[in-house]
């Protein structure tokens, strides 16, 4: 055989080996979607989608409401990936987890839902997580902060700082930073707000201070007249509030009636925000409140300025959660890019299994609420509390008196 010829067999041989190479290849990535909850399929011409689920309307509306436009804006700064466009699908649960299981249950039936960057509150959290572990679909939240929720299962993240963070740091700042000592604490009974009265008092306790009253609210009502006069009998210097604006709003406008109106309040990151300073106004005077707004860097401040042009408002007067929001949709799109493939038949593939375990690994991504690392348990807030005091109609932040 002559040179020319042998040559051009070799180069035949290379060809047809590299090509059953890729044939295995691309159904070896096919294969990926026989793994346990198998593959979202994207169809051509179809999106992909990321769902939230929260109240925008009713009692709570605000926090739902941030929480999807800060979302919209991140969606809307996604390039397109193999040519698929993404989309939010936002679900108005009215804060309440029954809502938030038919919404789920709905989601499960979609093969192009791919994750969930929600739920907003804690209690429809909880009631969902189990649904989609079961449908392999992950989820991260901006804002639902219960301490339970990253505990038994694969499936649920979040940026924010989870309940036992905060009220260990609202206890030790009243502690160390305030210097105060006679701490009464109240809650609305739910979830959230027990979950960190709980904590602050269980961290008060470890510090040798028994809390001077511990008393529950119920949520949605107007007049905590009985529950104030109880925790005035204490003589309290400080009052710990778990619990939502609505509620909050109620005991700031009260508490003068009852001797305490120089007893300042210290609430969480759930009822901070202009909505309290609104509907309590002077009263509101000397609030201190937890937030966790990032520091200002190019990326931020382009989102601030994104957000006020879009909806005519200053980033995070509504909640503290708008930052964490645009990050979740960030972290999940990246997590998505990177287990998705394309078909030979034009279709997006997404291995279910694999975006959960993609999710729970995230490391090292740049966000604007910092650099995002999540632990084995879905743990994955860049930085902590801050803390702020209504002073002159405004929130300002303290470090301490």
């Amino acid at each position: 055989m002559n040179s020319k010829k042998t040559t051009f067999v070799l180069w035949i041989a290379l060809f047809a080996v590299a090509f059953s190479a890729f044939g295995v290849f691309a159904q070896a990535d096919m294969s990926r979607c026989d793994a346990d909850g198998g593959c979202a399929v994207i169809e051509p011409g179809e999106t992909i989608k990321i769902g939230v689920a929260g109240p925008s309307t009713g009692e709570y509306a605000m926090y739902g409401q941030d929480i999807t436009e800060s979302q919209a804006i991140s969606v809307e700064n996604l390039e397109e990936f193999e040519g698929f466009d993404w989309e939010l699908l936002p679900e108005d649960t009215l804060g309440s987890a029954e809502t938030a299981v038919a919404v789920a249950n709905k989601w499960i039936t979609d093969p192009t839902l791919v994750a969930v960057a929600g739920n907003v509150f804690t209690a429809e959290s909880a009631a969902v997580i189990p649904i989609f572990e079961k449908a392999f679909i992950p989820m991260m939240s901006p804002s639902a902060t219960g301490a339970n929720l990253t505990s038994d299962n694969a499936v649920f993240n979040r940026l924010v700082f989870q309940d036992a963070a905060q009220g260990a740091f609202a206890a030790n700042f009243i502690l160390d930073d305030l210097g105060l000592t006679k701490v009464a604490i109240i809650h609305d009974g739910g979830d959230y707000g027990k979950g960190i009265a709980d904590t602050v008092s269980a961290t008060l306790k470890d510090r040798g201070i028994d809390a001077v009253a511990y008393e529950s609210i119920t949520a949605g009502e107007a007049d905590y007249g009985a529950v104030l006069a109880a925790v005035a009998s204490t003589k309290p210097e400080i009052i710990y509030y778990g619990g939502f604006t609505a509620e909050l709003s109620v005991l700031l406008n009260q508490k003068a009636l009852f001797g305490l109106a120089d007893v300042p309040i210290f609430s969480d990151d759930g009822a901070f925000g202009v909505e309290v300073i609104e509907k309590a106004g002077a009263n509101a005077e000397g609030l201190i409140g937890t937030s966790s707004v990032p520091g200002d860097s190019p990326a931020k401040l382009a989102f601030d300025a994104q957000y006020e042009e879009a909806y005519g408002r200053v980033t995070g007067s509504m909640s503290s959660f708008a930052w964490f929001s645009y990050d979740t949709v960030q972290v999940l799109a990246d997590r998505i890019r990177a287990v998705a493939f394309l078909g030979d038949d034009g279709k997006l593939y997404i291995p279910r299994a694999e975006l959960v375990e993609a999710v729970r690994t995230t490391n090292g991504f740049e966000g604007i609420t910092g650099e995002i690392t999540c632990t084995e348990n879905g743990e994955c807030n860049a930085s902590g509390p801050t803390f702020y005091r209504v002073v002159d109609g405004e929130w300002v932040i303290i470090s301490g008196e």
